[in-house]
Formats: structure tokens, C-alpha cells, sequence
């Protein structure tokens, strides 16, 4: 190795499948890496000092893709010995030593509970010249304490807890996350006021259940009164949390998103399934009923909120007349949006073990018929917003479209996606995101909204200004005496994220 390369700073690239914890524990990798000397690869980069997957294990595929993954690296690194391969996420505290025996020329697996081991993994297999497994069955550390490398500088996610003390019977996530871990409210607030004092303006409080949030502390009323506390943060514009579980959906939490002027109007609430029976077996507590009981409570709280669902087709012993029920339920409900997906048999699960697994083909049909009913319903709902002014914050990479067509896009209040004209040819520049405009709805397609007439306002902001000048927010954590590589004086200029999910 030259002079010159052993100089360098070692590069790094993280691969991101799966939920909003996946992505918020990408940042944290990328902060723990830059932490500990690493520089992010550029785009054009094919060759990284390190590749990082973190992984999900929640859909069937997710052994697949990965493994496909790992065997297009295969002749990368055997041109390129000195790159390391790690692998970490649910997949990877699952399968353990698997991943290794597979694809031998994997370097690192590390699982959920600790992150904060990556670095000094890294080092060690490279030292030994050996792979390097190392799974631990619960939290050495509360991940929020790590250094996190934020992807965004106007909208932040802020773990409240992690893990998941349901039982549901399709779900291996309680067994790779573990139980419920609360953190205390003013760590949680403590953060929240960090990322706003960095321009962001926008932040997502995450959790595997964020409204059973305080159970392990004993109260269960604190998810509310984390709401009302978030709404004397100064500064901070927009709150959202993602994702509440029925059973556990209380009045109080419903009057703090109504009475708090930061909370927005938009709540994602899986349903899963609109058959009673079905539920039963999937051990979700809550019934169809209990279930339209509270969107009645939210809409009658709040008329604008936009609610938006989870929906999982052809579980086991699923009926016809199970399905029809869900349609019912996505026909009363309303959605504004819905995630919707066929069953998939997870090895480790109750389910997978169920009588009744469905036919390929049967699953399919009932799939199209549930997406077909969805549309319709979403496309009807985003019809009642044209003529209204939306508040819009700027985003960046939601519209695919938008360099052919002249636009930029963001989220509304309510989380609905908007596609908007700039104005004059040029203004586009001048709008940056993280920025704020108000623009007037003229049209609606299932799944987004256009405003294509002049701009009523544009309000450029703290996070535009981030944005502009390419800063990306950091939270520095606790590095935990973890070892450095030697980070050169002055690091390259960071370029945009390669995580995606």
C-alpha cells in the first residue's frame, strides 16, 4: 500500500432495508463510522472501504434480496481485499453465524442491540483477518446515545423506545428487538430541542408502539404528555410519531394532537385485518369496531386529520367473507393512504405454523381487489382538498418527476405528498429544502396532489439554509471510548445519503 493510501480516510457506504427504525439506526451507523474516521463514499464510488446492510427481516424476501446482495459484492471484494462487508439489522439478529456460513466473505454481523459495537468489529476483523459475529440478546446500550449522522436537515426521527411487548402471531420483530425499553421524557426532549437548535424544523417520534410508551416507567398517560411537552419547544413546527397500536390508542393522546399546535393532524394506525376472526388469530386485542371507534374519535377532534393504514391480505384461515370484511372496514374508515401486503410466512413465527396457509393465487386476487378499493377511496379524498391552500415543507427526492415537469415537492400538514410549480423559470433555486411555501391545490391523483398555480407564500428557513449550505444536523451521542481510525484534518464535503428503503 502507497504512502498516500494508508493516509487516506477509509470509506464507507450504508445499504438501508425496511421501517423508519431501520432508517433512524442508519444514521446512527454513519454516526458511529464518521465518529471513528470514516468518510462517506461519494455516488460514483463502486469501491467503499466498508458496506454496511442493515437489514429487516419482516417480509419473506428479505433473505433473498440480501444474500443477492452479498453475492454481486463477491467479485468486488475479491478485487478489492482490503473492502469489508458488514451486516447488521433484525436479518442479522436472526440469522447470527447463517449469514457467515453462506457468504464466507462477509467480514462483520452485528445485531439490533448493539450498534455501538460496529467500529471496534470492523478493526477487530480486520486485525485478525477473520469474521467477526457478535449478537447480543438485549440493549448494551440505549441507541439514542450514540452519535447519529442526520439525513435530512429539516425533519429528524427521535427514538422514544425500542422494541415491542406485543405478541402478534405474523411478527418476528418482538424476538430480534426485544421488550419495551421507555426512555426517560426529558433525554427524549433533550434531543428534540438539539435537532431544532440545528434548523430542523419537523421531527417523528419513533417507536415500535410509541403510544404504549411508559409502561416501563408506570405511567400511561406519558405519550400524551410527550405531545403537549413537544409543543413548548420553540422553534419546533411540526410533530409526528409513527407507529401507535390500537389497543393502546387512549382519549388523552387524541385531545394532546387536537390541542397542540405542533402535532399534526395525520395518524398512521395499522388496522392489519377488518375481520374480527382474523384478528383473533392474529392476536391483535382490539376488534373492527374498537378499531372505526377511534378514527370516529380523531375525525370528530380534528375534521382535517388524514389517517393512513397497514393492511395484511391472505393471512392463514383467511375467508372470503373475512376479506369483504376489510374492505368494509377501508370503505368506512376513509383512508388518506394505506400500506398494504400479502401475508408472507416468517420461519419463527406463530403463523408460520397456522393451518390455512392460502394459495399464491388466491392472495394475489384478493390483493389487487384490496388496492383497487384503497384507490379509489384515496383518490376520492385527495379530490376534496383541490381548490384548498396547503402548507407545504420542501423536500428533497420525494417526486421522481419533478426535474422533467418544473416542480418541487414536499408534505403537507396531514403527510399528504405535493407536487408544486415555483413559478417563474429559475425560482426553483431559490426555494430550497426545508423551506416552507403555501400553494393551492389543482389537482389530485391517488396518491399525491399538484399545485400548479403562482405561489401564495415562501418562507425560507433556518434548515434551507442547512440545506443549501450542505450541512447535515449531528447529534453527538457518546462514543463509549470506541477506537478511531485517524480522521484527517479536513474530510471531503459530505454528499447525499446512499440509504434507501
Amino acid at each position: 500500500m502507497t504512502t498516500a493510501a494508508a493516509s487516506s480516510p477509509r470509506t464507507y457506504q450504508v445499504r438501508t432495508y425496511g421501517c423508519q427504525m431501520n432508517v433512524h439506526d442508519s444514521e446512527r451507523i454513519s454516526g458511529l463510522l464518521e465518529g471513528a474516521g470514516y468518510v462517506r463514499a461519494t455516488e460514483a464510488d463502486d469501491n467503499p472501504d466498508v458496506v454496511v446492510f442493515n437489514t429487516c427481516a419482516v417480509r419473506e424476501n428479505a433473505d433473498n434480496r440480501l444474500y443477492g446482495n452479498l453475492g454481486h459484492l463477491r467479485p468486488v471484494k475479491a478485487r478489492h481485499p482490503q473492502m469489508q462487508i458488514a451486516v447488521g439489522g433484525c436479518l442479522a439478529q436472526k440469522d447470527r453465524g447463517e449469514i457467515v456460513r453462506k457468504a464466507p466473505w462477509v467480514d462483520v454481523v452485528f445485531g439490533t442491540h448493539n450498534i455501538g459495537s460496529l467500529p471496534v468489529l470492523l478493526e477487530r476483523a480486520r486485525h485478525n483477518a477473520a469474521a467477526e459475529v457478535e449478537i447480543l440478546e438485549s440493549l448494551d446500550v440505549f441507541p439514542s446515545t450514540l452519535p447519529t449522522r442526520r439525513e435530512s436537515t429539516y425533519a429528524g426521527w427521535v427514538s422514544i423506545s425500542v422494541g415491542c411487548n406485543n405478541t402478534c402471531t405474523f411478527c418476528i420483530v418482538p424476538s430480534l428487538r426485544g421488550k419495551e425499553k421507555d426512555r426517560r421524557p426529558g433525554d427524549i426532549l433533550s434531543e428534540v430541542r438539539a435537532l431544532v437548535d440545528e434548523g430542523v424544523l419537523e421531527v417523528t417520534l419513533l417507536g415500535q408502539n410509541v403510544n404504549s410508551y411508559g409502561v416501563e416507567f408506570g405511567d400511561r398517560l406519558a405519550f400524551g404528555k410527550l405531545l403537549r411537552a413537544c409543543g413548548d419547544v420553540e422553534g419546533l413546527e411540526r410533530v409526528r410519531f409513527t407507529s401507535p397500536h390500537p389497543k393502546d390508542f387512549t382519549d388523552d393522546v387524541i385531545a394532546a394532537m387536537a390541542e397542540t399546535p405542533n402535532v399534526c393532524h395525520s395518524l398512521h394506525m395499522p388496522l392489519q385485518s377488518g375481520s374480527d376472526d382474523v384478528l383473533r388469530a392474529m392476536r391483535r386485542s382490539y376488534r373492527a369496531e374498537r378499531y372505526l371507534g377511534i378514527i370516529s374519535k380523531v375525525r370528530a377532534a380534528m375534521p382535517d386529520a388524514a389517517i393512513t393504514t397497514d393492511i395484511i391480505v391472505g393471512f392463514p384461515g383467511e375467508t372470503e367473507a373475512d376479506f369483504e370484511r376489510t374492505l368494509d372496514v377501508v370503505r368506512e374508515a376513509r383512508f388518506s393512504s394505506a400500506f398494504t401486503f400479502q401475508y408472507s410466512k416468517r420461519p419463527g413465527t406463530p403463523a408460520a405454523t397456522m393451518d390455512g396457509q392460502l394459495p399464491k393465487q388466491v392472495v394475489q386476487e384478493r390483493y389487487e381487489r384490496l388496492i383497487a378499493c384503497v384507490e379509489e377511496i384515496t383518490w376520492a379524498e385527495n379530490k376534496k382538498l383541490v381548490g384548498e391552500t396547503v402548507e407545504v415543507l420542501v423536500a428533497v427526492g420525494e417526486g421522481r418527476k419533478d426535474e422533467r415537469t418544473g416542480r418541487m415537492s414536499g408534505r403537507a400538514r396531514d403527510g399528504r405528498l405535493v407536487h408544486f410549480a415555483t413559478g417563474q423559470p429559475g425560482d426553483a433555486g431559490l426555494i430550497r429544502p426545508g423551506d416552507v411555501v403555501h400553494t393551492t391545490v389543482t389537482y389530485a391523483a391517488p396518491h399525491h396532489l399538484n399545485a400548479d398555480g403562482e405561489l401564495l407564500s415562501h418562507r425560507r428557513t433556518r434548515a434551507g439554509d442547512a440545506a443549501e449550505a450542505g450541512r447535515a444536523p449531528r447529534t453527538p451521542g457518546v462514543l463509549l471510548g470506541l477506537p478511531t481510525i485517524g480522521a484527517p484534518a479536513a474530510a471531503p464535503a459530505p454528499t447525499t445519503g446512499c440509504a434507501a428503503h
